[in-house]
């Protein structure tokens, strides 16, 4: 066997170490920022060397749906998580997407390991771990934020702290995802896998803007360590599950449209539910507010006068249908409102004022999930052979953040 197919894309077994880097929350923008003033001296090398240019991610621009697009090489309609959050039809009641029972394709990462190849997975947050970890034989799959607690038996290796040289992060922190990045290279020299999937997290990305020292230091931090991943002979991916943007009023404010109260004038106190997907424990960053909403709608309610009156609603970017949508953004439908809503990409989305908590926002809110945040960078550390150079240079191709494993796998030779 020299490849593997996963829903429907054949993949060729690595010749050499490949690792795929998502880098949570990161714009374009981080990456030309940086690069325009010569910080980031790996990345750049890359762009010489290698492939650099940009994708568009999967809508809504969150977390746990493009992770897994990009593991699965399929949009959300194919694997079924269609954001961190939503509400379940069988039990009403509304969850994160967590669980690999929400899955309904298999991943890259477990055919390779079926087929023999040496895999391991390191997520900053230990929401994704299950999810990206399912179905992996013989694989490594922890997160940086409960390194402490990893075992052989669970996670395939123990004794994480020690081989990274360092204790678990903070959660809220640019260590969390710098040790990602640690772990790596340390599992790249010690445990030798041959395909490495590495996600960091969008602390740093909410909080500091391209340009400012914060996020200056912390992209040095992983360019020195993609420079080190790519010294020990692997193709280095580089892409993101998501872009940033600020999303404030001219003072500074959030700029929030609440959307149950607006609702609720429309159609009646409680009978429209909004779920926003951005939902997930780590809400201190975003308050639980991005740029994309579903929402649910009394049986048998026509949409039409809500979507006109949402359309003309100042900051709205999107309003449509179920069926609209997910034709649109390739969502699973029964996974999805009876609408749904998306912002500017100066906007944000929220349920009512008492629903979030606005005080760790100092600052202002930087957010994402709309269509503002979809395109992502797509960054190769090895040159790409004729046929994905023809490709990639096609103005007719949409590039995807989930073709990075096809272009590592199948254009590097």
């Amino acid at each position: 066997m020299d490849s593997v197919t996963v829903n429907g894309r054949s993949y060729r077994l690595p010749q050499r170490p490949v690792v795929v880097v998502c880098i949570d929350g990161s714009a374009p923008a981080y990456f030309e920022d940086a690069l325009a003033r010569g910080l980031l001296p790996n990345l750049a090398r890359f762009r010489a060397e290698g492939y650099y240019g940009q994708a568009d991610c999967v809508v809504p621009s969150f977390t746990n749906p493009n992770n897994l697009s990009i593991v699965t090489g399929a949009p959300s309609a194919v694997h079924g998580i269609s954001g961190n959050f939503f509400l379940d039809p069988d039990t009403g009641s509304e969850v994160m997407m967590n669980e690999p029972r929400f899955l309904r394709a298999g991943s890259i990462l477990a055919a390779l390991s079926e087929a023999g190849v040496r895999v391991a997975v390191v997520t900053a947050k230990d929401k994704l771990r299950r999810l990206l970890g399912h179905g992996l034989r013989g694989g490594i799959c922890f997160s940086a934020e409960k390194a402490h607690e990893a075992t052989l038996a669970e996670h395939g290796i123990g004794q994480v702290n020690a081989l990274v040289g360092r204790e678990t992060p903070d959660v809220y922190s640019a260590a969390l995802s710098e040790f990602v990045l640690e772990a790596g290279v340390r599992l790249l020299e010690t445990e030798r896998p041959q395909v490495l999937y590495l996600s960091t997290t969008d602390y740093v990305q909410h909080k500091h803007a391209p340009g400012d020292p914060a996020s200056d230091a912390f992209y040095g931090a992983l360019d020195a360590l993609w420079g080190r991943l790519a010294a020990l002979g692997a193709v280095v991916g580089l892409t993101a599950d998501h872009g940033m943007n600020a999303k404030n009023t001219a003072t500074g404010e959030p700029h929030v449209i609440y959307l149950s109260p607006l609702l609720d004038g429309w159609v009646g106190p409680g009978r429209a539910r909004v779920i926003l997907p951005i939902t997930d424990p780590y809400v201190l960053h975003h308050g639980a507010l991005g740029s994309y909403a579903t929402v649910y709608l009394p049986h048998g309610m026509d949409p039409a006068p809500l979507l006109e009156r949402l359309r003309a609603q100042p900051g709205i970017e999107y309003a449509a249908t179920r069926a609209e949508a997910c034709a649109r953004f390739e969502l699973p439908p029964d996974r999805v409102g009876d609408l749904v809503v998306v912002s500017q990409g100066d906007v944000a989305l929220g349920k009512s004022p008492a629903e979030h908590d606005l005080s760790q926002l100092a600052g202002g809110l930087r957010s994402h999930g709309g269509l503002a945040e979809q395109r992502v960078p797509f960054v190769l550390s090895a040159p790409l052979n004729a046929a994905y150079r023809a490709r990639a240079s096609d103005p007719a191709t949409r590039l995807r953040n989930f073709d990075v494993f096809d272009f590592t796998l199948n254009g590097v030779d």
